[in-house]
């Protein structure tokens, strides 16, 4: 098995109450993981539910807090590989987006997006992004220049293909284009919908921003770090 494997995700026939599984592409995933604290390592916890031990990858502020005896609820991503069973455990459905779109990254892997959204707010990592803040990348341990680029490159595509798909199709009712661009972009990133309609409603009541949906989806992230 790979080091990052674990027997602790065998699963019983019966999911564990704190447990929540949800069905992608008919492949059953732990969606979510509540429990007692078991015991807390240096890049891990163990969340006990149910009589069973699920280990959870998750950021030293996580871990830095949580406490053997407490309970604990975290949103996860289920790391399914023909060697390998990982769970990588966020606070908030936001920081478990924004790991996720990371992973769409060439060359970044489950370990390296995990320290990316470990590392400050999410809002303010996706600022410097959209803002091609190469340094606050690079500050980051396993991400040097090459990759910081990669990771700008690609997520600023990604945002930009979200907003002019968005501005090519009829807009919500209540919702104009520009919102509807801004919004997109921010679904992108990981936000759900409600978050990415107030966000964006906040951006565009501000008549100092620029016109472009970059400016906008900047002040838009601005708002969500604010919160």
């Amino acid at each position: 098995m790979h080091s990052g494997s674990t027997s602790h995700l065998s699963a019983p026939r019966t999911t564990p109450v704190g447990i929540r599984r949800k069905t992608t592409d008919g492949a059953r995933v732990i969606a979510s993981v509540e429990g007692r604290v078991g015991a807390v390592a240096f890049d891990s916890l163990v969340v006990e539910v149910g009589g069973i031990g699920y280990r959870v990858f998750a950021a030293p502020a996580i871990l830095s807090t949580a406490q053997p005896g407490s309970m604990i609820k975290l949103h996860t991503f289920h790391l399914v590989r023909e060697d390998q069973q990982s769970l990588f455990g966020f606070r908030t459905t936001e920081d478990l987006g924004f790991f996720t779109l990371l992973l769409t990254v060439t060359g970044v892997g489950p370990k390296v997006a995990l320290a990316i959204v470990g590392s400050r707010p999410t809002p303010d990592l996706q600022l410097a992004i959209m803002a091609q803040d190469q340094a606050v990348l690079v500050s980051i341990p396993g991400i040097g220049k090459k990759l910081a680029d990669r990771i700008i490159f690609e997520l600023k595509e990604k945002v930009a293909a979200a907003g002019i798909a968005a501005s090519a199709v009829p807009g919500v009712a209540g919702i104009g284009a520009a919102e509807s661009e801004v919004v997109a972009a921010l679904q992108a990133l990981g936000y759900s919908l409600a978050e990415a309609r107030e966000a964006s409603r906040i951006a565009l009541s501000d008549a100092t921003i620029g016109g472009t949906l970059e400016d906008r989806v900047k002040a838009a992230l601005r708002s969500l770090l604010r919160e």
